[in-house]
């Protein structure tokens, strides 16, 4: 079963995956040398959250943590390992790299032990790290399972001071045996090839190059006969140059010889090599960006998990941020597994699961609070976490704050009841500590400003009277598609929220499928309860 785990992935590894359960590994680890890393927005500059910055922190400073992790790794680990890391501190230090690699060696190692024979890793990285990492992994896989450094070509330029421009990424691509899945793909010949090559056209435009029909030193040798006259050894006997000369596929040389045309269109393109420069980076104008700046683009991941799975098989990313890796696995047919520490990362997964494939996607979360106790004890531990985690209990997205940015919106939620398509919205604001009657008056102007048809407020405590009553005073929304009305501010309790209780609006989803599909299936559609007509009502 799919599965989404909360919380440090070096625990979640040793507690949860058995020894080669997982097929193919791809991890993507932050690292920066000497800036502040915000684990899930990566900004140099501006205010970032203090649960984003303490994910970095907490983990790749040389601290205690730290000091730790390269003990254990040097006491216990193989002595490829324990040796490779005494040698990184010697030439090191005790910094910031140091303290990055001692935490990545006990997590590449388990890694290793949960991917399975056939299995193979590809690690993301950019050139900060990327040397050292390759010696660490030699360490672990040994050098012998290296299989390649893939360059991908992230942008066409970038300007570095006293530097030449850093415009690439690398991906180190490791395997357990020589016995690993591996399906060859083939990439889009490069337009100076074409132009060189494909050289010709046929009358309806097509695109061929020429190939050798004569078979003259041919291992296996060929058909001997004459050809229009031209008596050779040919690569195919004369009913197979008959039918080809039928069909159109010979081109004729200046002096009569035969050649076969071979198509771009049908050709299968150049095997897959180690530069990818045909996959862009994601920009503002992509669909599928999300505005997660560490955001890789699906195509990328496309690439790597097809080469190296099959349908069924189990894709990890014990860094998933927000989930392309799980989304590509997704759509590709195999099952999958993702681990974050944040659970805004979380919740930006829920949620992109939910609008990709709706209720064709089921699985698990696991390390995630499943009780009010549990909760609290989050919302004392950091109320970022708390906040982001709230969110996704009913599927808002998180708002990023931004310098001069209003407050009182922690989350949105958009919903379509209009069968023109007028897009609406639900304003969240969630209150770890003790919340008040001002704060759902401040919600209520928020709605307001905003224009937002529904307001929810999501508290860890019980709503005082006052607070009850200050809701109830803000009236309804009437969506006259569905005939009901909605309160206009909610309130909604932690626990509600985990016994099931959602909030009260538009069911979007069925509105937008049946008047999208209207004009063919209407008619055909089983009836919504909640619909205001019956699907035979041609005229409604």
């Amino acid at each position: 079963m799919n599965k989404l785990y909360y919380g440090d992935n070096l625990d979640i590894l040793r507690r949860y995956l058995a020894d080669e359960s997982v097929d193919l590994v791809y991890l993507d680890p932050p690292f920066n040398s000497n800036q502040d890393y915000n684990i899930l927005f990566k900004e140099h500059s501006g205010k970032n959250s203090a649960a984003q910055i303490k994910a970095f922190e907490d983990t790749w400073h040389w601290d205690e943590g730290a000091a730790r992790s390269y003990q254990e790794v040097v006491e216990t680990g193989p002595e490829s390992v324990a040796k490779t890391l005494q040698a990184f501190r010697s030439m090191l230090g005790e910094n910031d790299m140091l303290s990055y690699l001692s935490m990545m060696a006990p997590r590449l190692m388990e890694l290793r032990r949960v991917l399975k024979l056939t299995g193979s890793l590809y690690l993301h990285c950019d050139s900060a790290a990327s040397g050292h990492l390759r010696l660490l992994l030699d360490s672990i896989f040994s050098p012998n399972a290296f299989r390649n450094e893939i360059i991908w070509k992230r942008q066409s330029a970038h300007s570095d001071s006293r530097g030449y421009g850093r415009v690439h990424d690398s991906i180190l691509f490791y395997v357990r045996t020589e016995d690993f899945v591996w399906n060859q793909l083939y990439q889009a010949y490069d337009p100076g090839y074409v132009e060189q090559y494909y050289r010709y056209k046929d009358d309806d435009g097509r695109m061929f190059m020429s190939g050798d029909l004569g078979a003259a030193g041919l291992q296996g040798g060929g058909y001997t006969y004459a050809w229009k006259g031209i008596e050779r050894l040919w690569r195919v006997p004369v009913d197979t140059m008959r039918k080809l000369d039928d069909e159109k596929k010979i081109f004729y040389t200046k002096n009569g010889i035969p050649r076969i045309k071979r198509y771009l269109d049908e050709a299968k393109g150049m095997p897959a090599q180690d530069v990818w420069a045909d996959i862009e980076s994601l920009r503002s104008w992509h669909d599928e960006r999300l505005g997660y700046p560490t955001q890789k683009p699906e195509a990328l991941l496309d690439r790597i998990i097809t080469a190296s799975s099959n349908e069924g098989d189990v894709i990890l990313d014990p860094f998933c941020g927000c989930g392309t890796a799980i989304a590509v696995a997704q759509r590709l047919n195999r099952q999958w597994c993702g681990i974050d520490i944040t659970p805004l990362a979380i919740a930006l997964i829920k949620h992109r699961l939910r609008d990709s494939y709706g209720d064709r996607v089921s699985y698990q979360v696991i390390g995630e609070p499943v009780s009010l106790p549990d909760a609290a004890t989050l919302a004392l531990q950091d109320r970022f976490h708390f906040q982001y985690w709230a969110l996704g209990l009913v599927g808002a997205r998180p708002v990023e704050e931004k310098k001069g940015a209003d407050k009182g919106i922690d989350g949105r939620l958009y919903f379509h009841d209009d069968p023109k398509g007028k897009t609406k919205q639900i304003i969240f604001s969630v209150k770890s500590g003790g919340a008040s009657v001002r704060d759902v008056r401040d919600l209520r102007g928020v709605i307001e400003r905003e224009e937002a048809e529904i307001g929810v407020l999501i508290t860890l405590e019980e709503p005082s009277q006052a607070m009850k009553k200050e809701t109830a005073s803000a009236g309804f929304f009437s969506s006259k598609t569905w005939n009901k009305e909605y309160p206009r501010l909610q309130i909604r309790t932690i626990e509600e929220l985990l016994a099931g209780h959602s909030i009260d609006y538009p069911p979007s989803k069925q509105v937008n499928v049946t008047f999208k599909k209207a004009s063919r299936t209407l008619h055909e559609a089983e009836p919504h309860p909640d619909l205001p007509f019956k699907p035979d009502d041609k005229k409604k």
